[in-house]
């Protein structure tokens, strides 16, 4: 079937072919670029740069920059345009007799168009208004554009074509990192979280390692796995859920610290915090416990505030959250007892149960104690909590690979850390008594039965390893995409992910997204 092109459209690919037909290459190989537009705007000097009292030029300021048009104002035998790059924009001057002959008038007028890539030679300056541009002595095209950009234009302090609709900005990221600046700058935020978090890690001498994604058995977390087939071995196999229990392994093998920064999926629904492919840190330390972990969680947060923002407070939506250490710390069945009155501390599932029905929650059978007191505190206590906060010492259903809690019985010495409302991080003292262990997958396994589609297997590989002798062990989840959410002050988890998973994009959907262009 024959595509069917915009007005605009079928503009542009005459634009190529008349290119093309002039001699021209539409679509250059290379081009080396001296620099860039934010080190052309930092690095110009007024007394090097431009001529003085008898017209000399001390150092004149030569560049080879390349970029993407972004404006264009032709005015007769010259025109002025504005080319962004990777650092931002810079303002071009285009005259006819500095360019070969004919290219102004026949190439440069006619067939260059907002969006088209191009290379630039020529000299620093500022023009008469003060703005300091590049006079080009060298142009050439690199990229011709065939589909015109979603420009954002004001007249009488009014915004047109401004590119918000958040379907369009996800589906076509390119798009929305090219029109809108402050997206490139969320993610450049992000990859300094990142690699503040890996050398915090490196310092220590954790060493990072790397596990198979592709599982015989899922497992180190609650939830529901993306299954395959793998062909040659004729065997089912899982997207990993979670990194830990191959971790574990490892610190098994005599490793003291290990962490691995990698993808993960979960099989669950889609939400402004849920993206069923994620990133996540995890960290294994042995000889240390949780309360250990804290202190660690609370230094490192705080250094990658301090490094994306030059302080450890930062402004999230109408909060002021500050991740100066130390971090409040409150048992979990505390936390919900000072919210709701209700001591849940050896109750049976029944008593939480008529608890959970009293306080306005559906209580499904299949729902264990575990369950129960999660949801509790998912509704009534979760939300409120603003500033970072440790919750510690979680039931023992909820928690399957924790240590059991050296004085509180029923309980494990577990911690989530919660910020803005919603988790950051999980940690445990790991358990490591490997028999306890297979009585902890042999509960998960009757939870399923009972129809709990998250309950964990039995890993007898991760049995035998613990069999073999773990040290004690502090280990620890980060979900990367939601720290990065809180340390760019994005609402979405879309907002944090370049390109996250959304719905089939429908023929008309797709004809509308051109049509926005």
């Amino acid at each position: 079937m024959s595509r069917v092109y915009s007005e605009q459209e079928s503009i542009r690919r005459d634009a190529r072919a008349s290119i093309e037909e002039a001699g021209y290459e539409a679509y250059g190989y290379s081009w080396d670029v001296s620099h860039h537009a934010d080190a052309i705007l930092t690095s110009f000097d007024a007394e090097k740069h431009l001529p003085d009292e008898e017209g000399v030029i001390a150092e004149p300021f030569q560049v080879s920059i390349a970029g993407r048009i972004m404006s264009r104002r032709i005015m007769g035998k010259a025109s002025f345009l504005h080319l962004q790059d990777d650092s931002g924009r810079i303002q071009v001057y285009v005259t006819r007799d500095e360019l070969p002959e004919g290219f102004y008038n026949s190439v440069f007028k006619k067939m260059l168009d907002i969006g088209d890539i191009i290379g630039i030679e020529g000299r620093v300056f500022r023009t008469k208004v003060g703005e300091i541009s590049v006079r080009a002595s060298r142009l050439e095209i690199l990229a011709k554009s065939l589909k015109p950009l979603p420009i954002v234009k004001e007249q009488d302090g009014q915004v047109f074509n401004e590119v918000t609709d958040k379907e369009f900005r996800y589906r076509q990221r390119y798009v929305d990192l090219i029109v809108n600046p402050e997206v490139r700058n969320t993610f450049r935020m992000r990859a300094k979280m990142i690699s503040t978090m890996r050398a915090f890690l490196d310092e220590r001498e954790y060493v990072e390692v790397e596990t198979p994604v592709l599982q015989p058995m899922y497992g180190g977390a609650a939830a529901r796995p993306f299954t395959t087939h793998h062909n040659a071995l004729d065997m089912k196999l899982y997207m990993r859920i979670a990194d830990e229990l191959y971790l574990k392994r490892l610190i098994v093998g005599g490793f003291d610290g290990v962490y691995e920064i990698s993808k993960d999926f979960r099989n669950e629904g889609l939400s402004r915090f849920h993206n069923p492919e994620f990133t996540m840190m995890e960290l294994y330390v042995a000889y240390k416990d949780y309360d250990w972990m804290m202190n660690l969680v609370e230094e490192m947060v705080e250094r990658i505030a301090i490094a994306m923002h030059g302080s450890s407070d930062l402004q999230v939506g109408d909060e002021t959250i500050s991740f100066a250490r130390p971090w409040k710390r409150i048992p979990l069945l505390e936390a919900i007892q000072e919210k709701t009155g209700e001591d849940l501390y050896g109750k049976s599932r029944e008593e939480l149960a008529v608890i959970g029905k009293k306080l306005g929650l559906e209580i499904e059978d299949s729902m264990g104690s575990g369950k129960i007191i999660d949801e509790i505190f998912g509704e009534f206590v979760e939300p409120h909590l603003i500033q970072p906060t440790f919750i510690t010492d979680y039931p023992v259903e909820l928690s399957p690979l924790a240590k059991n809690h050296r004085t509180k019985k029923g309980l494990v010495e577990r911690f989530e850390a919660i910020c803005n409302g919603k988790e950051l991080c999980n940690a445990f003292s790991e358990l490591n008594d490997p028999d306890d262990q297979r009585a902890r997958f042999e509960d998960q396994e009757r939870l399923a039965l009972e129809g709990d589609d998250e309950a964990m297997q039995i890993d007898e590989d991760y049995l035998r390893s613990l069999e073999y002798g773990m040290p004690p062990t502090a280990g620890l989840g980060i979900g990367i995409d939601r720290l990065a959410m809180l340390m760019t002050n994005s609402r979405s988890i879309r907002d944090v992910i370049f390109f996250p998973l959304l719905r089939p994009e429908t023929e008309e959907e797709t004809e509308s997204v051109d049509d926005a262009s």
